[in-house]
């Protein structure tokens, strides 16, 4: 196998976070966002959408979408479960990767897409709409602060997941954009806390 990847990216972070996790090693591959490698035709025979990562499998098949890769070494890798151990952890593992995608993940990066030059030729930037999410993301944060206000060391439960691994990109994102989780939601902060003590936060 071998992993098309941009580590310093959110959705590969995802990825290679759960190798740490895992204790996997794969051979990779940098594809420079930056350089615009991910849009070569070459590539692009990869990943058509032109995104990393993308993992190529001994047999040539490809696998895009972080949390498919995932979903994938985790059923050959079953240990040190990360997307569930029971039918009820894995589906709520799942609803909480949804919940963090869309609720903590998305506004941050929408934020991104419309206000870092390096997106500047993929889309029309909108700087009103940047703004926008800028503040829904302060608002999905205080959400997330009433979630975690039982005590529950992690989104899903006592037990770190993918779908932290998935909010420890939203946090990634938060820091390329010099934005932090307000101080005045104790919970939502000592969830940060803890992904960002964990081995395998990027450094």
């Amino acid at each position: 196998m071998k992993l098309y990847t941009y580590q310093q990216a959110p959705n590969p972070l995802r990825v290679h976070v759960f190798l740490a996790e895992k204790g996997i090693s794969l051979p990779t591959e940098t594809v420079d966002i930056r350089a615009g490698e991910t849009r070569a035709p070459d590539f692009k025979m990869i990943n058509s959408l032109g995104e990393v990562p993308a993992l190529e499998l001994d047999d040539g098949q490809l696998l895009t979408e972080s949390v498919a890769i995932c979903r994938y070494l985790e059923a050959l890798h079953p240990e040190t479960p990360l997307m569930g151990a029971t039918p009820f952890e894995t589906a709520l593992i799942d609803m909480w990767t949804r919940r963090m995608e869309q609720q903590i993940m998305a506004p941050i990066s929408q934020f991104a897409l419309h206000s870092f030059e390096i997106f500047a030729d993929k889309i029309e930037q909108l700087p009103d709409y940047a703004a926008t999410q800028l503040r829904l993301q302060k608002k999905r944060w205080a959400w997330l602060d009433t979630e975690l206000s039982d005590g529950r060391t992690f989104v899903a439960g006592d037990r770190f997941s993918v779908a932290d691994i998935t909010g420890m990109a939203a946090l990634r994102i938060c820091d390329f954009a010099k934005e932090q989780v307000p101080e005045d939601l104790p919970h939502t902060k000592r969830w940060e806390r803890a992904v960002r003590d964990k081995k395998s936060w990027p450094s």
